[in-house]
């Protein structure tokens, strides 16, 4: 059962692979003034990042328990319902949304790869009810549908490519770059899934603006430690602005708890609650 969902219309659409955010991250150091080779240090001390598989796989566990009170996070591909958050329909494993763009981005790249897929019909629908909550041309049979689609293995791809395409590549890219290991880029996917990377105050871009005012990253000269604190209190401030999002307990109980444990390589095992609810990976 997901809890909370969140969504700015206006997604990033950055994606970058580690290489190049790797040399991006050197540079970025030195345009800020950061010496070249603190810069090198910083990436070197995340080079083993969230996108390591092992890790990845820590990371959709960690988000499930959140989302979806599970951590079997592959059993969420055929997930739908509207949780009435204003965003519409909410569907599949990082909760795609019919009224933010993402869940018509996913359908769409569904009919690019297989068209005339049991899905393809209702692109027409999806457009019309972007930015909105209406199930307009959607109900009755959108949900079975997309139950149906996902037993399709090439709908299950497309929706890890969106994920990783709008969210998880990107919050991977930004976290090397700020010369963050695992859990400093687990922190900011989190984040991205959660609020999106639009130009609202409680996006993921102002979020760690708001950190960025009082403390500086690694890649920065700063320290890792006490920034990822400064970016987990600006990320329990935008929470708590909507009410759908304003229990803070995945971070209060889950972040919180790895970064106090000095756990910034993610590594296992580990125990954590969120909504009260305890989860263990060993």
């Amino acid at each position: 059962m997901v809890h909370e969902h969140r969504r700015s219309a206006a997604s990033a659409r950055l994606s970058r692979r580690t290489l190049v955010a790797a040399l991006g991250a050197v540079a970025a150091g030195a345009a800020l003034g950061v010496p070249r080779a603190a810069a090198a240090r910083a990436v070197s001390a995340a080079s083993t990042g969230l996108d390591d598989p092992a890790k990845k796989e820590i990371a959709m566990k960690l988000v499930s328990s959140a989302e979806n009170s599970s951590l079997d996070w592959k059993a969420q591909y055929k997930y739908i319902e509207d949780i009435g958050d204003g965003r519409g329909y909410t569907a599949g494993i990082i909760g795609f949304c019919s009224g933010t763009g993402d869940m018509l981005d996913v359908v769409r790249l569904y009919a690019d790869r297989e068209p005339g897929n049991v899905l393809a019909g209702y692109l027409p629908a999806l457009r019309k009810v972007d930015g909105s909550d209406s199930h307009s041309g959607l109900d009755p049979d959108f949900p079975a549908d997309w139950r149906e689609a996902a037993r399709d293995t090439v709908f299950r791809r497309c929706q890890d490519d969106e994920r990783d395409r709008v969210y998880f590549d990107p919050a991977v890219a930004r976290g090397r770059t700020d010369g963050l290991r695992a859990l400093g880029q687990f922190c900011y996917y989190d984040a991205i899934v959660m609020h999106g990377d639009g130009d609202d105050s409680t996006s993921f871009r102002n979020i760690r603006g708001r950190a960025l005012r009082t403390a500086k990253p690694p890649a920065q000269g700063g320290d890792e430690t006490a920034y990822l604190d400064a970016f987990l209190d600006a990320r329990v401030w935008a929470m708590k602005q909507e009410e759908a999002h304003s229990d803070t307990t995945r971070v209060d109980t889950e972040q919180r708890v790895f970064l106090r444990k000095g756990n910034l390589d993610l590594r296992t095992p580990l125990d954590w609650k969120v909504y009260g609810d305890s989860y263990h990976i060993h």
